[in-house]
């Protein structure tokens, strides 16, 4: 029986690659590719695929959010994140969303299949580097978990990239099609919620959450 999967990151190359370690299998077969979130949860809605490949960090709706609103639509789709990033608060966040796994991008090849065949026997993955740190956070206490970059929505992580990447608010607001005053309102927010109160702080802030690279 043929596991069909739709794969959904917006770089072209990444795509391509993780399509053609799936024709390794040949019980596996990609019925759709999607670049942004929302043509991501489309295209499921359209093929309803076993499984979908989500990546975190999309255009127009990010994975998280996609992950989101197929879990509301209740379709049967098992949906695997796939991200760069090893940071729990992105596993949590993923996890909550309804995703049943998370496998970092550099993983070994064998790592994906084997999420693949875990969530479609109704099973969930984790890639193997990231499980320790969740068994850390459940294990202690609700106290002593800061919300950090959980705190925040999807464009405030999406603006403190930005920023983080040196770009000014006249310049995050017109890459983001929104008001000046909307992109001072979003970076006031984010000092508040993660009381950092200087843009440098801000950026370490960033760098050491893995959204910019240093």
């Amino acid at each position: 029986m043929q596991t069909r999967i739709v794969v959904a990151d917006d770089h072209r190359i990444v795509r391509a690659g993780i399509c053609k370690l799936l024709e390794t299998r040949e019980d596996f077969e990609v019925v759709g590719e999607a670049s942004d979130g929302e043509e991501a949860v489309r295209i499921i809605l359209e093929k309803e695929p076993d499984v979908a490949l989500m990546d975190i960090w999309m255009p127009r709706l990010s994975g998280i959010d996609a992950t989101r609103r197929i879990e509301k639509l209740g379709t049967t789709t098992k949906v695997l994140v796939l991200s760069m990033h090893e940071n729990r608060n992105y596993v949590e966040e993923v996890l909550k969303a309804g995703a049943s796994g998370y496998v970092v991008k550099n993983a070994d090849s064998e790592d994906l299949l084997a999420a693949i065949d875990a969530v479609c026997a109704g099973g969930s993955y984790l890639s193997p580097s990231i499980t320790q740190q969740v068994v850390d956070v459940i294990a202690r206490p609700q106290s002593e978990v800061g919300a950090g970059i959980a705190a925040l929505t999807d464009r405030e992580r999406e603006v403190l990239g930005l920023i983080a990447e040196g770009l000014s608010s006249k310049e995050i607001a017109a890459m983001l099609g929104v008001s000046l005053k909307t992109v001072d309102s979003h970076r006031s927010n984010l000092m508040d919620k993660l009381d950092i109160h200087k843009v440098s702080g801000l950026v370490r802030f960033a760098i050491r959450e893995g959204l910019v690279e240093p």
